[in-house]
């Protein structure tokens, strides 16, 4: 007999006459197939509980438990739904056979055994579960190239927000996929001020992830070099932010990547707060009374264009000032019927407040998860607060 494709299988033939199931697990193992035997359902279902299978040829009908109670258990259970199962009938049993199918069994053979027939019917059946098997490796793989991808990136963000006197300091993050493009930053520049930034590269998965990484680092080597030359706050933006949108749209123009970014440069002692907008949502600034104002883009999304100016404006935040920055996976968040969380509700919680940043970000991201309700994120959310404390 001629090599079988693919190799031999490990199959189960369950049966409770004695005659049909040795001459069925004869041929097959004339065919090369190891096979293993049972004589019901309930003893089928401890056999594949106990080893692995390739397949299964199932009667359909049998004491204790038949083959339609059989498919209703491994339809339940995890670890066996994966084993393909070929229904064995006789001709006046079509009609359970198609109740079968329906049930998820993959084929059916007609009784009395046809070689020929039986042959294709295993072969068949064991091709698809070695392709299942194959695609299912491969997506694990997949998953275990993606969590490693996942823990890089959550390294590129801070192991621990800075802790300063007088300031609080909170930040979320939550990607759409295991990697995402939205990413945050607070970190001490040379000379004591505290360096801010949000951002939300376009698009999400693994290319938004890998030119996260490249915003990210640009942005803090290039302002952590900018600022230990002595350069003011409004430089240390301008002169981090020109260079790094040259640098995207000259090397990396092709990609037609850009980041929206939110920018600062806090004086933690005066509250004096350098900022840039850079064709981000547009933060708010709480006041301690509960007045809002909101910090509007200076400039296009960084990487868009070549040769763009950005606008650098300053804010005085007083005790008890809150800086709320999110991207746009915030408002964007969607409902299983389509409809967006939305800037109205978010303007509700901002104008609620909390008395500090962690609470007031688990409340949004609260609130966000209630309106998603379970449905899939369509896009990366990312939230930012600062707080001068009273």
């Amino acid at each position: 007999m001629p090599p079988l494709p693919g190799g031999p299988g490990r199959l189960l033939v369950v049966d409770d006459v004695e005659a049909n199931r040795d001459l069925l697990a004869r041929r097959l193992r004339q065919m090369g197939h190891g096979v293993e035997t049972a004589t019901n359902g309930r003893e089928a279902l401890e056999r594949m509980r106990a080893e692995p299978f390739d397949l299964v040829l199932l009667d359909v009908m049998m004491p204790e438990m038949d083959g339609l109670e059989v498919l209703e258990v491994l339809r339940t259970e995890e670890a066996l739904r994966g084993i393909p199962v070929v229904m064995v009938s006789a001709v006046q049993e079509m009609e359970s056979v198609v109740r079968c199918i329906e049930l998820g069994a993959t084929d059916y053979l007609p009784k009395p055994f046809n070689v020929v027939l039986l042959k294709a019917r295993v072969e068949s059946s064991l091709e698809k579960k070695r392709l299942r098997d194959r695609e299912q490796l491969h997506a694990r793989s997949l998953e275990r190239e993606l969590e490693i991808g996942r823990n890089i990136q959550t390294s590129f963000l801070p192991r621990a927000l800075p802790g300063l006197p007088g300031w609080e300091i909170a930040a979320a993050l939550r990607p759409a996929r295991q990697v995402g493009g939205d990413f945050y930053d607070a970190f001490l520049l040379p000379g004591g001020a505290l360096a801010l930034v949000l951002a939300d590269v376009c698009d999400k998965g693994v290319g938004a992830a890998l030119f996260m990484a490249v915003f990210r680092s640009l942005i803090r080597v290039t302002a952590e070099r900018v600022a230990a030359g002595g350069a003011t706050a409004g430089e240390v933006l301008r002169e981090t932010v020109i260079p790094i949108n040259e640098y995207v749209t000259r090397t990396h123009g092709d990609a037609n990547m850009f980041a929206t970014t939110f920018a600062a440069v806090l004086d933690p002692g005066t509250g004096v707060m350098a900022w840039l907008n850079a064709g981000h949502e547009p933060p708010f600034l709480r006041r301690v009374g509960g007045a809002l104002s909101r910090l509007p883009p200076t400039g296009p999304a960084v990487g868009l264009l070549p040769a763009m100016a950005f606008g650098v404006r300053e804010e005085l935040m007083a005790h008890g000032d809150l800086l709320f920055a999110y991207s746009d996976g915030v408002t964007e968040a969607r409902a299983p019927d389509g409809s967006h969380f939305g800037e109205e509700r978010l303007l509700a919680l901002v104008r609620e407040g909390a008395p500090s940043g962690g609470p007031f970000l688990a409340r949004i991201e609260d609130a966000v998860a209630a309106h998603a309700a379970g449905a899939e994120p369509s896009d990366d959310l990312s939230m930012l607060a600062v707080r001068r404390l009273s």
